[in-house]
């Protein structure tokens, strides 16, 4: 099960945050700090999953952005893996050549996004047709 998703820039500056279980404030801003500073001080040679207190990490870098995923123990880290690459992928076709700007001033269709393929932590949905279809209707309607 997911316990959260971030997207955070090679800065440290966290772009987009989705927790799926309950974690408070000031918490939170903790467990980006360090989950932030041990994704960004490994070298792309190291190994993508991290074991991190009681949940395993799980990022990609793409371009200027990673996308950290944490889970609990007994969830399949490729599966995540691919899962990411996945979502990137769908933003991609939604934003032609997605980049930072377009995830900091379309938040909310980010968010959309997100929340088609994720449910209270559990993956339901990985086709792409069907992840942007409620986005393209809601663009139709602000359309007309």
């Amino acid at each position: 099960m997911i316990k959260f998703f971030l997207m955070v820039n090679k800065q440290g500056q966290t772009r987009l945050s989705k927790y799926y279980e309950h974690v408070e404030i000031n918490k939170r801003t903790l467990l980006e700090t360090e989950v932030i500073k041990s994704c960004l001080s490994r070298s792309n040679e190291q190994c993508s999953f991290i074991e991190y207190k009681d949940f395993k990490l799980i990022y990609r870098q793409y371009a200027a952005l990673f996308i950290v995923v944490g889970v609990n123990d007994t969830e399949n880290e490729m599966a995540i893996y691919e899962f990411i690459h996945n979502f990137v992928e769908v933003l991609d076709d939604y934003f032609s050549r997605v980049s930072e700007l377009d995830i900091m001033f379309n938040l909310d269709k980010v968010h959309i996004i997100l929340d088609e393929m994720v449910l209270n932590g559990c993956i339901v949905e990985m086709n792409r047709a069907r992840i942007l279809a409620p986005l393209l209707i809601l663009d139709k309607m602000s359309d007309s």
